[in-house]
């Protein structure tokens, strides 16, 4: 069974960065598109970047100027560096992928407390 392993979130003061990874194990199924996601309790899931498997790229409007994707294909793994926290950032930021006859796998979801 296909699992998605988040990691590299904790507590950050603002302006600070982070990077969080994502990694899919126990996996045979090429991975499509790569995406990151964030949701904050009461509120909709929104997407904050998404990345191709040629490596093109969408970034949600929070995100432009700041945070960036990448993926490594190899490992099949997502990275989300995340530039110039701001408390409005603090969030659970979710991982999400695309797997060629499999459809869409999420992983937990790793909390991101931005405060001083």
């Amino acid at each position: 069974q296909v699992q998605l392993v988040e990691s590299g979130g904790g507590l950050v003061q603002p302006g600070g960065s982070l990077r969080l990874s994502c990694a899919a194990t126990k996996t045979i199924f090429s991975i499509y598109a790569m995406r990151w996601y964030r949701q904050n309790s009461g509120k909709q899931r929104e997407l904050v970047a998404q990345i191709t498997r040629d490596g093109n790229i969408n970034y949600g409007d929070s995100a432009k100027g700041r945070f960036t994707i990448s993926r490594n294909n190899a490992k099949d793994t997502v990275y989300l560096q995340m530039n110039g926290l701001k408390p409005e950032d603090t969030s659970v930021y979710y991982c999400n992928m695309d797997f060629k006859d499999l459809g869409k796998e999420w992983g937990h979801g790793i909390q991101v407390p931005v405060s001083s």
